[in-house]
């Protein structure tokens, strides 16, 4: 067979994966609303139901690049959507507990996982601060799609979703950190790294301001708004590129679609403007999207399980991720919102904010790095990150509502 017509067989195998990942997501988004519970959930049964290891229905193993395409530009997205809801008068208020969740909470949940995993999974420190550090970061692809489905105070809720978008910086860089020193790459000291942090955080800044400004500019009413029938268009175009530029200047590729969504969200602070009916198109294509990417995303992640290493390692890394549920969250959520008096939290907020903490795309990606680079552990360190996915996922996503509601949490 000709070298055309096998990339014509692989292009036509990959339409036809993607096709069933839409139509998994379509009865699965279907199945979760007679339910009532999250619809990633549902997603994520899916995945390993119709995964390699059953029907090998959807088997994205041999297309990386859509690997990638779907769990980073995903993910991506749906941040910048988050951003765009999130208000900066709320913002404002809550600040202080975000900026304290999304760095120290970082360290003290990557601390607390390392000695539970040393002790527990009898892994080297090194390996096990190594794990700690890539489920310490929350995701916003677990929270975002579960809070459109939960009505949840405003500011309680910015805050969380702000936490998830934030924290990826912190997150990523001590992720990177310890996996030079496990493997030897390089040696990094404490100054270096405190300043590659601010390097990644400015960056991701800067340009998310940046090309949400020009985009929303060109697009708005204004004179200057040359292609404002093409807001919707753009508002993808905006996304793409505060990634896309913040990763290659070695920035924050998801705090800048978040800072972008929260410029583009708050663009009449700015004295931007949309007209009416190229918002409401843009309103219905971003949720096009946003829910595709909710399927895909969730869908495939699902099909990554390991079996065996999960039957092998699996109680140990229940016990790990039991630690991180009921030790490592609510100890951060205490210490963290202790320093910021002004947001006045009552106990019925701390407590929901130490039960809505789910791991997801940005861990799953983390860990299959390690798996890539066959680091010494990345058997029990992989069984330990989808356990605490699936268990975050079932438990906490599915039982968001059932939480708020005990605690009165919810948006009247």
């Amino acid at each position: 067979m000709s070298e055309t017509n096998i990339v014509a067989v692989s292009a036509n195998e990959l339409l036809l994966l993607m096709a069933s990942i839409s139509i998994l997501g379509i009865i699965g988004g279907f199945i979760g609303e007679k339910l009532k519970i999250p619809d990633v959930v549902i997603y994520l049964l899916f995945g390993v139901a119709f995964g390699p290891i059953f029907f090998n229905i959807v088997n994205i193993d041999s297309y990386p690049v859509a690997n990638e395409l779907i769990l980073n530009f995903g993910s991506a997205f749906i941040l910048y959507e988050g951003g765009r809801e999130i208000k900066l008068k709320i913002l404002n208020k809550v600040k202080i507990t975000v900026l304290m969740l999304a760095s120290l909470g970082v360290f003290i949940t990557a601390s607390t996982i390392a000695v539970g995993a040393f002790y527990i999974l009898n892994l080297p420190i090194s390996t096990s601060i190594l794990l700690g550090s890539i489920v310490a970061s929350t995701d916003p692809a677990s929270l975002i799609p579960v809070f459109k489905q939960v009505s949840i105070h405003k500011m309680l809720k910015q805050t969380v979703i702000s936490e998830s978008a934030f924290n990826d910086a912190f997150g990523a860089i001590l992720f990177s950190s310890v996996l030079a020193g496990v493997t030897m790459t390089q040696e990094t000291s404490l100054g270096q790294t405190v300043l590659q942090l601010v390097f990644m955080i400015l960056i991701g800044l800067i340009v998310g301001v940046v090309v949400a400004l020009i985009g929303v500019a060109l697009s708005s009413n204004k004179q200057y708004g040359i292609f404002h029938k093409y807001a919707p268009i753009i508002s993808l175009v905006i996304a793409i590129l505060a990634y896309e530029i913040s990763e290659k200047l070695g920035g924050s590729g998801y705090m800048s679609v978040f800072i972008a969504g929260l410029v583009a969200g708050n663009k009449k602070t700015f004295h931007l403007w949309i007209d009416d009916e190229p918002y409401i198109e843009g309103v219905h294509f971003r949720e096009c999207i946003a829910t595709i990417s909710r399927m895909a995303i969730f869908i495939v992640l699902g099909t990554h399980l390991d079996l065996n290493s999960l039957i092998k390692y699996g109680w140990k890394s229940l016990l790990v991720v039991l630690i991180l549920i009921f030790i490592a969250r609510p100890l951060v959520v205490l210490i963290c919102t202790a320093f910021d008096k002004k947001a006045n939290w009552s106990w019925n907020e701390k407590l929901f904010m130490m039960w809505v903490r789910e791991t997801g795309v940005i861990p799953a990606a983390l860990s299959g790095i390690v798996v890539s680079n066959k680091v010494p552990g990345y058997e029990i360190i992989s069984s330990t990150v989808f356990m605490a996915i699936v268990v975050t996922l079932l438990v906490q996503a599915s039982s968001t509502g059932i939480v708020a509601k005990k605690l009165n949490v919810l948006e009247e």
